[in-house]
Order: structure tokens, then C-alpha cells, then sequence
């Protein structure tokens, strides 16, 4: 079957310079109407709800370990809030922001060979010259300053319980990476056996109710006069001059003859 070809327009250097403002504009408004209502980010989705029709429909041709984990959640949370052919979503289930389980999976060699699918999300502020530790610790679980959560992706929720456990104590300066590391391949097993683990059982420590957003400030004003004052140079001189220093640059390739 031959490929079909994406289509690439538009691209950013093909918008017009009304596209472009016009682009920025609305996305400005919208952030300033959410100043001037108090909220940093919208959930709509967890005012819905699925029906078992409907999820029953969309599992039917699911691979048996996402399956599995669809009941599971299901049984513990209740049906999703929203569900795509490949996605489940839950809003404000127990101790998580937001649940997601994919039908697609993910490749992750540790602790051992396995597939990330389930990804689950907790207010917590990272500092971020500690984003570093934490990715050295587990590649699956990601940090988002701007919104002030971690979310952490694995084949179940006592993986990703564990995850957020040994997250907290690497930032309270309990653990380093790499005890952090070994504790989690002895509580994963542990866990798996039947054994006390509860770092895989339930989170230890109290989850934020919110307030650990960091949305960094503007700084914006000194560009717009200079960008401005160049601007108005391109016209008059008829010169397209960089509007800064670039330091990368894209190589086309050369055909061998």
C-alpha cells in the first residue's frame, strides 16, 4: 500500500504577519480572561462521563493488558470521564488529578522489560534544578513546572505509586537517585510476591490540593520595542535582517552523484 503524504502547510514561516498576530492574540485574551477569573487551567472533561456501552465498545479489540487495567480502574473509579478509541480519561479519581490509559504502549526496559500505557497525574511542585534527578531516576515519570504536576507512566498504579513515593523522597532530600532506584526494583518485586511493600500501596505523603503552579512572569516588553524598531528597518531598507543570533543551523543534504 503506498504511503499517503502528510501535508505540511501550513508551516510557521508560511503564516501571514496577521495570521501570526492574530495567532498570538486570541491565545494572549484567552490568558488574561483566565487572570481575571483566578483559574490557571481548565478540565472540562471531568464534567462528562462515559457510557458502559460505549466503554465496552472501545475495549473490545484492546490488547489483554490494558484491558486488564481498564477493569481494574473501572471497578476502583468508576466508569471514565471521556474515552477515544485508544484513550480512557479519569478527572479527580482518588489521589490523581487525571488518569489516562492508552492502547498504545510505550517500551521501558526498568526495572525490567515492559510497556508504559497507564499515566497518572498529582499536583506537586518540583524545584526545577532537581527536574534532573528525577529523570535519572525514572525516564517514565515527568515533571511540569508551569502546571505544578508529575506525572508518572507505567503498566499499573502501584507502579506508578511507587514512582510518586520515591519521587517525594529524591525532593525532600531523602533518598538519592540511586537508592531511589534500587528501593523501587526490591518494591516491585516485593509487591508482585505478596510482601509488605508500601511504597507500591498507597502514597505517603500528602498530595497538594492544588496551588503548585508556577507560571514564570512576562517579559515580553523589551522584545516588542525592539522587535518593533526592526521591523520598521526591514521596510525601510528592504532588508530581511535575523531577528537574533541563530546558532543552529538545518544542512540540506548533498546528492552523491
Amino acid at each position: 500500500m503506498p504511503k499517503t503524504k502528510r501535508k505540511q502547510r501550513p508551516q510557521p514561516k508560511d503564516l501571514k504577519t496577521g495570521q501570526r498576530l492574530a495567532t498570538t492574540a486570541r491565545a494572549v485574551g484567552q490568558g488574561i480572561g483566565a487572570i481575571l477569573r483566578g483559574k490557571h487551567e481548565t478540565q472540562k472533561g471531568r464534567k462528562q462521563l462515559v457510557s458502559e456501552a460505549k466503554l465496552k465498545s472501545i475495549l473490545n479489540d484492546w490488547p489483554a493488558p490494558q484491558k486488564n487495567i481498564a477493569n481494574q480502574m473501572v471497578a476502583k473509579y468508576g466508569l471514565p470521564n471521556e474515552a477515544t478509541a485508544t484513550k480512557l480519561f479519569w478527572y479527580n479519581n482518588g489521589p490523581w488529578k487525571r488518569t489516562e490509559l492508552s492502547r498504545d504502549i510505550v517500551l521501558h526496559h526498568w526495572p525490567i522489560v515492559h510497556t508504559d500505557f497507564l499515566t497518572q497525574v498529582i499536583d506537586y511542585r518540583v524545584p526545577p534544578h532537581m527536574f534532573h534527578l528525577i529523570a535519572q531516576f525514572d525516564g517514565s515519570i515527568i515533571c511540569d513546572r508551569t502546571r505544578g504536576e508529575v506525572s508518572a507512566r507505567c503498566d499499573s498504579e502501584s507502579a506508578n505509586v511507587l514512582g510518586m513515593n520515591m519521587v517525594h523522597e529524591i525532593v525532600a532530600g531523602k533518598r538519592t537517585v540511586e537508592e531511589a532506584r534500587r528501593i523501587s526494583c526490591e518494591s516491585t518485586v516485593a509487591y508482585n510476591l505478596g510482601r509488605k511493600a508500601p511504597y507500591a500501596e498507597r502514597l505517603l505523603f500528602e498530595v497538594p490540593p492544588g496551588g503548585t503552579q508556577d507560571l514564570d512572569k512576562s517579559e515580553i516588553s523589551g522584545p516588542i520595542v525592539r522587535q518593533m524598531a526592526g521591523k520598521i528597518t526591514d521596510i525601510v531598507t528592504g532588508n530581511g535582517r535575523e531577528a537574533t543570533d541563530r546558532r543552529t543551523f538545518r544542512h540540506s543534504k548533498v546528492r552523491r552523484a
